[in-house]
């Protein structure tokens, strides 16, 4: 059996009049991501630790935001469009841990419905996903409150 590891990073503006969706989820708060499709930070960067483990390029690859088609798309679907790409290459989904980075609003109430949300798009269980939240203590844009970052690891296997 193979092991393999990626690495994503995504990083939003926050703006008012737009809509906060992490991990698959709307949040109620004042200001959301600003993006080309719905600017969920935690999909983006799951998404390229995913297509990254598996040698498969990069979200920006799959998904140019030069293309209209992605205008305000659901960003599940981009997870959904890696998992059939590992499946044709015969990738296992075996861990993900990930990490969003933003001042508020609190994410820890809400990690059951992302997790739900997330191995929901990826075929897996809820136990393959693992979130973690903190903040950045005041220091630069994000601790600001002006954006919102994630780091993900996503572990795959192949027989």
């Amino acid at each position: 059996m193979s092991v393999r590891c990626g690495i994503g990073y995504d990083l939003h503006r926050l703006a008012e009049g737009q809509k906060l969706i992490v991990g698959g989820i709307e949040l109620p708060f004042e200001k959301g991501s600003v993006g080309h499709s719905d600017g969920d930070v935690l999909a983006h960067a799951l998404c390229d630790a995913l297509l990254g483990a598996a040698g498969l390029g990069d979200i920006g690859t799959h998904f140019p935001d030069s293309d209209p088609k992605w205008k305000g798309a659901n960003s599940l679907r981009f997870l959904e469009h890696a998992r059939k790409l590992l499946d044709e290459k015969h990738f296992a989904i075996e861990h993900v841990d990930a990490v969003v980075i933003l001042e508020k609003p609190r994410l820890g109430p809400h990690f059951p419905k992302m997790r739900e949300a997330l191995a929901g798009a990826l075929g897996v269980t809820v136990e393959h996903i693992h979130l973690k939240a903190k903040t950045n203590e005041g220091v630069d844009a994000v601790g600001h409150g002006e954006a919102i970052a994630a780091h993900v690891v996503a572990t795959l296997s192949r027989p």
